[in-house]
């Protein structure tokens, strides 16, 4: 399997078989936008900076929710709070919140993000709406 690599401090020496400890620098920004989508069956959240590349994200699902859990308004304020731990980490101060989905998440994961002190500047909901909807059915033939 070869040898593990060690990172040390000065000073230290390093150690075979230790396991290596990375101290990984954050990336810091003060602005955000949150990406919410609450579907009837999950909701998913994402950080990304004002580029909309992705920071990071979370969702019901992989909060341990299982079945028909993950769509409650509950698990979708664990997911904007899990979220909102770790923006504030980072050093956000503020963020946009875009929305899609008629869920029932759409509100509890906004305010579990603002839980940690984070202003939201704007919310926009980009739900996508048909224009006229699908074929109606044929008439019924007797």
């Amino acid at each position: 399997m070869g040898k593990k690599r060690i990172i040390t401090k000065q000073g230290d020496a390093p150690t075979e078989g230790a396991a290596a400890k990375v101290v990984a620098t954050k990336k810091r920004m003060t602005a955000a936008i949150l990406h919410i989508d609450a579907s009837f069956n999950n909701t998913r959240v994402t950080l990304t900076d004002k580029e909309g590349n992705t920071v990071f994200s979370s969702s019901s699902g992989s909060l341990g929710f299982r079945g028909t859990k993950k769509g409650t308004p509950f698990a979708a304020s664990k997911v904007g709070d899990a979220v909102g731990e770790r923006a504030k980490a980072i050093g956000v101060l503020a963020a946009d919140v875009f929305v899609r989905g008629v869920g029932s998440g759409r509100e509890p994961a906004i305010r579990g993000f603002m839980t940690h002190g984070i202003e939201i500047t704007s919310i926009k909901d980009r739900t996508p709406v048909p224009h006229n909807g699908p074929k109606a059915p044929k008439p019924r033939r007797i």
